[in-house]
Order: structure tokens, then C-alpha cells, then sequence
């Protein structure tokens, strides 16, 4: 890519509704599904670049340029995040000083914690003002099943980083648990997770189940009563995450997702396609594409392992 186009690329979003952080500025710091895990969950569908590879994915100067120009709409987090996992930009650190250099608005780091082991991400990260990693499984076989992570990335490890960064990092820390059904939800596992979120010991704890379109379609969503039970185990600093229901009554939801239903008439497309053919950020694809879902408008339909969604008229009965 040439260097103008790299400067004119969007790697700043928003301000999009956040279930956990209001009104966030969202900051993209790798290519789209650039990720350590191939979560079976995840709302984007699969991992088409699966690494542990640290390096300046995109320029960390241009990002801090690109947020200043944001700031007059005034968000309440800025929140380095997007589509894949953000600790596999190498210069998270300057990036981090480089936004507080410019406003106060406080820095939240949303990482699935899979790279926390490693002492010189976990200094690049002690600037910020939020870190909220994610902890989906209590062994290592599950761990596997669940996030299917890259090899050198082991349970043990994983979850060595996530302690270690609790007793370096003074800033808020909220731990999510992304639970589903059926798998990680049986007793001798929540007993496992309770275990290790003690040993972590975090502000909060973030219960969450598969609420949007997941990748494979057997990741299956845990009902709400069984999530608060669980939620009232795991640890006693443990809430709920509810989607953002406020998005649903605005205007331009329903303009969008008849947007996206007009393109899906014409060929089968992915959360990618669907945010490149309309200029969305996938994350806010995914907001429409759920609409449409739970609306019986469209369906999903797995291809050569990737997730493309249809409208249901065209699909063959």
C-alpha cells in the first residue's frame, strides 16, 4: 500500500454505543481479523490471519493524528480495540502517550489478554486508564475448543499474563467471561473460572454470552437466569453485560439495515463485505445484520469457513 494511501485509510471510528463503555471512540490497530485467537464466538467471523507477530500493523502517527481530529465529539472512552487483537501493534505504548499528550478523555485497551505474559506489552500498557481483558475457559482443553488460539499460546501462559498484569497495573481492570452453552457452563468449569478469577483478582468481572451472529454456528448462548446464577458464583464483583438497547430506537438502524438488505438481494457477503459495500465499520455492520436476523429478514450460510449472510427469500427452501 503507498504511503498516501496508508495516511487517507480510517483507522478511527465512531463514537459507537458500548454496552460496557458508553459513547466509545474506537481505534483499529491491525487489519481486519489480524488475531492471536480464532474465537469460535466472535462476531466477525473467522480469524483469516491467525499470529502472534508484534509489529506497527498501521502507523502508530497517523492513529494519534486521526483521534485528535475526533475529539470534538466528545466520547467517553477512547478505545483502542477494532478488528482484531490490538497488543499486536508493537507501539501500543506510544500510542497510548500520544492520545493522553492531546485530552484527558480517558484510554480503555479492549484485548482478548492472550499477550499479557509478555513483560514489555504489559509496560506499554500501564499508561492507560482501562484495560479489560477476557478469560473464556478454566483448562486448557476448553481454552482450545473456545478460542483456539495460536500454538505457542498456552492456557498456563495465557493465564500467567493475566495475573501478572494485576499485580503491575494500578488503573481500572475489568475481566470479561464470555460464556456459551453447554461447554464452558458445567459446574466443574465455572468452579475452575471461579478459581482463577479470584487468583486475578480484578475490579470487575463481566459475564457475557453469544448475543450476535457467532462464528461457528454451535456457539450457542447461555439463557439470562442461567448467567445470573453463574454470574452470582463466579465472583462477587460480577455484573451482567446487556447489549446496548438504546441504538435500536434511532432513526438510522432502520435506514442502515434496509441498506444492508437491498445489497444482500444481490449476492451473499460477509460482515466485511457488508461494512466495505457501505462504508461502515464492521463493528456497526454487526449491529445491523443482528437487526435483521432476529427480524427473520436474513439467515447465514457457512461457505469454505467463512460466515456470508443472505436474504431469506433467495435462500433455497
Amino acid at each position: 500500500m503507498q504511503t498516501d494511501d496508508i495516511e487517507k485509510q480510517e483507522y478511527v471510528y465512531g463514537p459507537v454505543p458500548s454496552r460496557r463503555l458508553g459513547r466509545s471512540l474506537g481505534v483499529d490497530l491491525v487489519p481486519f481479523k489480524t488475531c492471536t485467537y480464532d474465537c469460535i464466538y466472535c462476531q466477525l467471523g473467522i480469524t483469516t490471519n491467525k499470529t502472534t507477530e508484534r509489529k506497527e500493523w498501521v502507523p502508530a502517527d497517523v492513529v494519534i493524528n486521526q483521534v485528535k481530529d475526533k475529539l470534538e465529539s466528545r466520547p467517553d472512552y477512547i478505545t483502542l480495540s477494532g478488528l482484531g487483537e490490538p497488543t499486536l501493534h508493537s507501539e501500543m505504548g506510544k500510542i497510548i502517550a500520544g492520545i493522553k499528550n492531546i485530552t484527558n478523555i480517558p484510554v480503555a485497551v479492549l484485548t482478548n489478554g492472550s499477550l499479557l505474559w509478555l513483560p514489555e506489552l504489559r509496560s506499554s500498557l500501564l499508561a492507560a486508564d482501562l484495560v479489560l481483558p477476557s478469560l473464556d475457559a478454566g483448562s486448557d482443553l476448553l481454552f482450545r475448543y473456545v478460542n483456539r488460539p495460536y500454538p505457542d499460546i498456552t492456557f498456563d501462559k495465557m493465564l500467567g499474563g493475566l495475573v501478572d498484569f494485576r499485580n503491575e497495573y494500578s488503573g481500572d481492570y475489568w475481566l470479561e467471561v464470555f460464556l456459551l452453552g453447554g461447554v464452558t457452563t458445567v459446574e466443574a468449569q465455572i468452579d475452575m473460572l471461579a478459581y482463577y478469577l479470584k487468583m486475578i483478582s480484578p475490579d470487575k468481572v463481566q459475564v457475557n454470552t453469544a448475543t450476535r451472529p457467532p462464528a461457528e454456528d454451535f456457539a450457542e448462548p447461555v439463557s439470562e437466569s442461567r448467567l445470573r446464577a453463574i454470574a452470582n458464583q463466579l465472583h462477587e464483583n460480577a455484573e451482567i453485560i446487556t447489549d446496548y438497547s438504546t441504538i435500536d430506537t434511532q432513526e438510522n438502524l432502520s435506514v442502515r439495515s434496509e441498506d444492508v438488505l437491498v445489497l444482500l438481494e444481490h449476492r451473499p457477503c460477509s460482515v466485511e463485505n457488508i461494512g466495505n459495500g457501505l462504508g461502515l465499520h464492521p463493528n456497526e455492520a454487526v449491529k445491523y445484520v443482528e437487526e435483521l436476523l432476529t427480524k427473520g429478514k436474513i439467515e447465514r450460510k457457512a461457505q469454505n469457513h467463512r460466515l456470508y449472510y443472505v436474504k431469506k427469500e433467495l435462500s433455497p427452501s
